[in-house]
């Protein structure tokens, strides 16, 4: 789920209307924050502990310009060198000159958020960034892949011609696309954009792991 950053419109006949980011802002450039339970790569930060004095001062780091104040506290998008973002979240609080800690819990989601930190402390102390490993390439050209068939399909699209454009497949007779293996990729796409749409989306803000 999205968190909601409440943006509000003005509207000649309803009156006031909450969105969950600015309705002027193309998609593209809207910054988007995930709610943190969702996203297991995103750092939770509090207030350190006596022993942990020592803890990074993160808030002096940001551009205030750049927090969003939401219930649970302040929100930031952070670049890292090498074209990753990062989310953080700071206690509604927070204050230059209060060292923060970053919150592992100790489920296996806690793993990723292992992973998170580690990219976090890698930026702020001039490291190279480890990599975001939620998705393997794969796994991120098959998901474009999907919303490439589910945009064509939303078009008018038949399925030979998806196939044509993301398969590179040629001109089909009816019978060779009877029998193409690309007729079934192109319905195994179709099948995994619905159930994306249909909130499969969160599982891509997450590690895959066997049950």
């Amino acid at each position: 789920m999205l968190l909601r950053q409440r943006w509000r419109k003005v509207q000649r006949e309803s009156g006031d209307c909450d969105f969950p980011v600015d309705p002027a802002h193309r998609a593209t450039d809207a910054d988007i924050f995930w709610l943190p339970e969702d996203d297991t790569s995103s750092v939770i930060l509090t207030f350190a502990p006596p022993a942990f004095r020592s803890s990074s001062d993160v808030l002096s780091l940001l551009n205030g310009s750049d927090l969003v104040r939401a219930d649970d506290g302040l929100h930031h998008l952070r670049d890292l060198a090498n074209g990753q973002r990062l989310h953080l979240v700071l206690p509604p609080d927070a204050a230059p000159g209060r060292p923060l800690v970053a919150i592992v819990p100790l489920g296996l989601e806690g793993f990723d958020r292992l992973e998170a930190v580690a990219r976090l402390l890698a930026s702020l102390h001039g490291r190279n960034v480890p990599p975001d490993t939620r998705l393997t390439p794969q796994q991120l050209a098959r998901a474009r892949r999907m919303l490439q068939a589910a945009d064509g399909h939303r078009e008018g699209a038949t399925q030979k011609e998806i196939a044509e454009v993301i398969f590179n497949t040629g001109q089909l007779s009816r019978d060779e696309w009877q029998a193409s293996s690309a007729r079934h990729a192109v319905m195994g796409l179709l099948r995994g954009a619905r159930d994306m749409i249909a909130g499969g989306y969160r599982k891509l803000l997450r590690h895959r792991r066997r049950s």
